[in-house]
């Protein structure tokens, strides 16, 4: 064993307090992508006073690893300075953070090694479980805790560069399907003299399968017509670089792909027609679609399909 390696156990600590006073807390769910969420259970005649209390800058985890596939779902309370989770939770928190930093230790949970390891040390029969003791006796790095900011202080660093590039290339997605709504639905894309077409005076005639008026010379047809959907496969067992698509994005790497420079669409639960643009090889899992051009048009055809608004949940 590595010197500077110790065992968790000695930095961290369980927090079992329980809803007694029946605070109106935020009621948070809790994510295999560690992050916490507005809980979507139905809390009718339900005895909230069993609810745990989950302060500011304490963890919390699932013990039961046996229904989560490969990850472990757990998060660390950053947004609330209190908050309320399951009882079937477990909300733990650092010791004391001049020798541990949270942030620190929040990183070392989202590697997907330590995923494995929970997995990995997780025993139970009809359930598998990853207890308390398991927790504790993992082993980590603990450096100074002025390297563990520095070394936090960098990680942010990159995240908020990651972030920022993520808000640029959203804003280019909107402005690219609002010229997509501009000329494909409203039909003022630019005549011969680059001016809008139908505020023009151009050619129209009515359509009676949209019962609107259309370009002259425009024809209706099937999505199928333009695009090859697929259903996805179940993921390998396998690490490597090839991002696996699930309906809310990359879940993890694997060594194998299934396809390339395609949309997954998702199909399934929460995330059911959310739509991912892939360049590149990957891997589209089985709660996944993939939808590719029949004519090399793939942004073209990932335009129609925002333009559908498949995950609508106005209904």
């Amino acid at each position: 064993m590595r010197t500077n390696f110790k065992p968790l156990g000695n930095y961290i600590r369980l927090d079992d307090e329980r809803n007694k006073d029946l605070e109106d807390l935020p009621l948070m769910g809790l994510s295999v992508s560690k992050v916490f969420f507005p809980t979507i259970a139905n809390l009718v005649v339900t005895d909230m006073t069993t609810y745990k209390i989950v302060y500011k800058n304490q963890f919390t985890y699932i013990a039961d690893t046996s229904i989560r596939g490969d990850k472990i779902a757990i998060a660390l309370n950053e947004s609330y300075d209190k908050m309320l989770a399951s009882h079937a939770y477990t909300p733990f928190e650092v010791k004391d953070t001049n020798e541990l930093d949270p942030e620190y230790l929040l990183m070392w949970f989202r590697r997907p090694e330590f995923d494995r390891y929970a997995r990995f040390k997780s025993h139970g029969n009809t359930r598998e479980i990853f207890d308390w003791a398991e927790m504790c006796n993992t082993l980590m790095p603990i450096p100074s805790i002025t390297k563990q900011r520095e070394i936090v202080k960098e990680y942010n660093t990159v995240v908020n560069r990651i972030k920022l590039n993520q808000q640029l290339i959203q804003k280019l997605v909107e402005t690219a399907l609002a010229i997509y709504k501009q000329w494909f639905v409203n039909f003022e894309f630019p005549d011969v003299n680059s001016l809008p077409y139908k505020s023009h005076g151009r050619e129209m005639e009515f359509n009676k399968e949209l019962e609107k008026e259309i370009p002259k010379g425009w024809e209706v047809g099937d999505l199928q017509e333009l695009i090859l959907f697929k259903n996805g496969k179940s993921k390998p067992c396998s690490e490597g670089d090839y991002p696996v698509y699930g309906g809310n994005g990359i879940v993890e790497y694997v060594d194998e792909f299934n396809n390339e420079n395609v949309i997954a669409i998702g199909r399934v639960g929460a995330y059911c027609g959310s739509l991912f643009r892939i360049l590149g090889k990957c891997w589209i899992s089985d709660n996944a679609i993939s939808a590719k051009s029949k004519d090399n048009a793939n942004m073209f055809c990932f335009y129609i399909l925002n333009a559908l608004i498949l995950n609508d949940r106005s209904e």
